[in-house]
């Protein structure tokens, strides 16, 4: 899908293009260009954590896992929403949600919501497939 006729007149942005612009501020680790993706006001799975708290949250991300990369394997969204089903493999270098993987190489998806509002992310629902990483660590 591409963006249609907004309100003012102006073709609305494209928001697949947008998204992977953010993947890639993303997987830079573009810390200073974040505000041109994201809301002042962001929530994340219901929380309001501000533009500080989500960039917080990513460099926590890459500190835990140094190898960090976002991998868009589907990308689905409509005029305001995007979603994405996201593909990692990575090595965390300790706990990661809770699990000791502990400098074991994973491979996980996250499926997340991002609701856009003035061409940034204003709201964030994400959930991690955790069982897989848990079926992974058994049987290795």
């Amino acid at each position: 899908m591409s963006g249609a006729d907004a309100k003012d007149g102006t073709l609305a942005p494209d928001l697949a293009e947008r998204y992977q612009a953010y993947i890639d501020c993303l997987n830079r680790q573009d810390w200073a260009n974040l505000p041109r993706f994201v809301a002042e006001d962001v929530r994340y799975n219901e929380e309001t954590i501000g533009l500080s708290g989500y960039r917080a949250m990513l460099q926590g991300n890459y500190r835990d896992i140094p190898d960090l990369r976002f991998k868009v394997a589907i990308l689905v969204h409509d005029q305001q929403r995007v979603a994405s089903r996201l593909q990692f493999d990575c090595t965390p270098v300790a706990d990661f949600l809770g699990i000791a993987v502990n400098g074991r190489r994973i491979s996980f998806a996250e499926n997340v919501i991002y609701q856009f509002g003035a061409g940034k992310i204003e709201a964030v629902w994400s959930v991690i497939d955790k069982a897989a990483i848990e079926a992974q660590l058994r049987s290795s």
